[in-house]
């Protein structure tokens, strides 16, 4: 007598299989809580370029103007800008920013990011009533999945690479360096990602784009973070924790683009997908 029943995963199977998913959804979540932040990215309502001839900016207190001293502004007296808890009187200077560097001050109604990008002084505003905020609806992903937990191996540069790629913003560009290139495979098929350092020591983070990029992931970049190499250089990549740059979502942002060798020819159908906003700007600027 047969049974049309399917054959019941092993317990621990099953486990294993719960705890993945649970310990996915948890991070996302906080992914997600760390996105929408009253002063996150979301909340950026503008992105202004310094110069040295000095000027204003809508919604943004003070007059400004850069140089080899770093930026430098002068507000009236019914203006308010707050620097490291002191109210801004007449002038003040920043100070020479480091690139990928930032000072955040306090202006009425939210923040003010003073900050430096592809060799230029920037001010971003940031606001917790913009509407790309308030109205933020989550980022949809694909279901996470085992299949997208590789392996793969850390090589080392004898020194690390001066990289340089390309921005979100047109123009644009960035120089990292880069420590070395993870390689792996994906169905047998031999692959490599160009690495550049992450944001705890040790660390790495990959930019990169996919079959995937344009259709139903966002088509600039996506990026993914990955832990220190193993004694041996053994490396985690787990593609159900890759995850949009504020590009994707803004105008507003500079982000950098992969370096064409981390174009993968493979599909990566996991982690975000396009967010609802760009799909919806897309759709404005075709019509």
């Amino acid at each position: 007598m047969t049974s049309d029943l399917a054959p019941t995963a092993p317990a621990d199977a099953t486990q294993s299989t719960r705890t993945f998913a649970d310990d996915w959804q948890e991070w996302h979540r906080r992914h997600e809580e760390a996105r929408a932040d009253g002063h996150g990215f979301l909340a950026v309502a503008g992105l202004h370029w310094l110069a040295a001839e000095p000027q204003r900016f809508p919604g943004v207190p003070g007059t400004w103007h850069t140089g080899t001293g770093g930026p430098v502004v002068t507000v009236a007296d019914d203006e308010e800008i707050v620097v490291d808890g002191r109210r801004v009187r007449d002038r003040h200077e920043f100070g020479a920013i480091a690139e990928r560097s930032g000072i955040t001050v306090n202006i009425d109604g939210g923040v003010l990011e003073v900050a430096r990008r592809g060799g230029h002084d920037i001010l971003r505003p940031r606001r917790p009533d913009h509407p790309l905020r308030t109205r933020y609806r989550g980022t949809a992903t694909y279901p996470p999945t085992e299949r997208w937990v590789l392996q793969g191996q850390f090589v080392a540069f004898d020194d690390p690479r001066p990289t340089t790629v390309g921005a979100a913003v047109e123009g644009l560009q960035h120089v990292y360096d880069a420590p070395g290139r993870i390689e792996f495979s994906v169905d047998g098929l031999p692959l490599s990602l160009t690495a550049f350092n992450g944001l705890t020591p040790g660390s790495l983070s990959v930019l990169f784009t996919d079959s995937t990029s344009g259709v139903t992931t966002y088509r600039a970049n996506r990026s993914l973070a990955v832990g220190a190499p193993d004694e041996h250089g053994r490396v985690t990549l787990d593609f159900n924790r890759a995850v949009n740059l504020p590009c994707a979502y803004t105008d507003f942002a500079t982000c950098p683009l992969p370096p064409t060798e981390n174009r993968l020819p493979v599909a990566v159908e996991a982690g975000e997908k396009i967010p609802f906003e760009r799909l919806t700007a897309d759709l404005a600027a075709r019509s």
